[in-house]
């Protein structure tokens, strides 16, 4: 009994004295944290998104704290408003920054891009895309299996059964930039988001030439360049191929729209521009009249000759015998 007593007193004093040692070492090498942080990660919205490029919120509000110059740093979920009310509560300048909205780049539509195999594999686009193309002719289009639906945090993505392309909800979406970077195609892109959801962008990503586009996708970009000579704001580009749309340059003219011969350009939110009557041919030119032949000029009568002087008669002089 008592060998059991005083193991349980020593176990006893041990403990308090490591608690002792453990509080001394502690205090010893505190790291002294600034209590803004705490006030800064809650004005934060509290997503943990990653999309301002660091683990969560709390590493955000710290770089937020520590550094001098912000104007680097971006809440996207929160936008220009949360980062304004950080700057201000810092005493800070924040750059301004224009709202973004997620953008799926690929009309291949399942009426437009036929299957050509069936994949029996993980449903997962990272997976299909390490082994191959994929189930249809375009090597570089959507895959469909939804590894951007997964990673969505917003819930403002979805796969559309009747097209299997993903579609985004602009008003949900917050540019986190989650689904860009779970999309092994590349084919999401942060663009700007226009007042009223607008939009006008090329929905392809094909880098093959026109012949192979149409023949695996009746809705491809073929490179034609068309939309180029139409556009006035020099916003339009065709490399490698591929027309793209610099959406800082572009004024929503949407001439290019209706200049495309396969629809690879895309207009949300607006109607098409009336397309312009063709010209009626001209007609023919009317054969020009003959020209009038010229009456031959009246011959003027001819003076009439002036009568020869008669010669007189020669008159002989009688001569005088």
């Amino acid at each position: 009994m008592e060998v059991l007593l005083y193991t349980i007193l020593t176990l006893c004093a041990l403990g308090v004295l490591s608690a002792v040692i453990l509080y001394f070492v502690a205090q010893k090498f505190r790291v002294e944290e600034d209590p803004r942080i705490d006030e800064v990660e809650k004005m934060l919205p509290g997503a943990n998104c990653g999309g301002c490029g660091f683990a969560g919120c709390r590493g955000m509000a710290d770089a937020l704290v520590k550094q001098d110059d912000i104007s680097s740093l971006f809440c996207p979920v929160g936008g220009g408003d949360c980062m304004k009310a950080v700057a201000a509560y810092l005493g800070k300048a924040a750059a301004e920054k224009q709202p973004e909205v997620a953008t799926v780049r690929c009309g291949g539509t399942c009426e437009k891009r036929p299957r050509t195999n069936d994949f029996d594999g993980a449903k997962s686009c990272a997976v299909a895309s390490s082994l191959y193309v994929g189930e249809t002719g375009c090597a570089f289009g959507c895959l469909g299996f939804g590894d951007c639906v997964a990673v969505c945090a917003f819930d403002a993505i979805h796969i559309n059964p009747a097209t299997g392309l993903p579609e985004v909800d602009p008003d949900k979406c917050t540019a986190c930039g989650a689904c860009v970077k779970a999309c092994p195609k590349m084919i999401i892109e942060l663009r700007k988001k226009w007042p009223k959801n607008r939009a006008v962008y090329v929905s392809c990503v094909s880098k093959d030439k026109g012949a192979v586009v149409m023949k695996a996708c009746k809705a491809g970009c073929i490179g034609c360049g068309k939309c180029v000579k139409v556009c006035a704001f020099d916003a339009i580009t065709v490399e490698n191929n591929l027309a793209y749309i610099d959406p800082q340059k572009c004024k929503l003219c949407r001439k290019c729209v209706n200049e495309c011969p396969t629809g690879a350009i895309r207009l949300v939110g607006m109607d098409p521009l009336p397309k312009a009557p063709k010209a009626a041919p001209a007609a023919p030119a009317a054969p020009a009249a003959p020209k009038a032949e010229m009456a031959p000029a009246a011959e003027k009568p001819a003076a009439p000759a002036a009568p020869k002087a008669e010669a007189a008669p020669d008159t002989k002089v009688p001569s005088e015998s």
